[in-house]
């Protein structure tokens, strides 16, 4: 059994869902080295999260950012918390409801990920900077 950590560094986004499977793919060569195990992937910030879902019609991507503008709107009038402008709070509730970590499973040295299916950055914040992902990676050797 072996264990691997990588804090990934991804440059900064606009807001929206981001395909980002080949990043964090390109910074974890010790998948390919796995036959089966664990791929635990955590963002370190409140006001981005992570998701899983289709990687093949960017549509999906478009539609999820404008369901989650629409959901959570940031002209809410109950919104206090609003120090670093109008899309800070409602960017820690888009970031509680998609979630701070994703734990994927590892075959044959590749995340088992379904046909139509890609890990997203989602960024809830106008103007943010990059954003840090801490990558665990345990499994056996090929």
């Amino acid at each position: 059994m072996t264990w691997t950590q990588h804090i990934i560094r991804l440059n900064p986004r606009p807001r929206g869902i981001h395909l980002i499977t080949d990043e964090i793919v390109a910074a974890t060569p010790e998948i390919g080295e796995l036959s089966v195990g664990l791929a635990h992937i955590f963002i370190q910030h409140t006001s981005a999260s992570l998701a899983i879902n289709e990687n093949a019609d960017p549509s999906v991507r478009t539609d999820v950012r404008s369901w989650l503008d629409v959901a959570v709107p940031e002209d809410w009038s109950a919104w206090t918390h609003t120090d670093e402008g109008p899309d800070d709070m409602p960017s820690h509730v888009k970031s509680i409801l998609t979630g701070s970590f994703l734990q994927l499973p590892i075959s044959n040295g590749r995340l088992a990920l379904g046909t139509w299916q890609g890990v997203y950055l989602c960024e809830h914040r106008d103007r943010a900077g990059g954003r840090r992902v801490v990558v665990t990676l345990q499994g056996v050797t090929r």
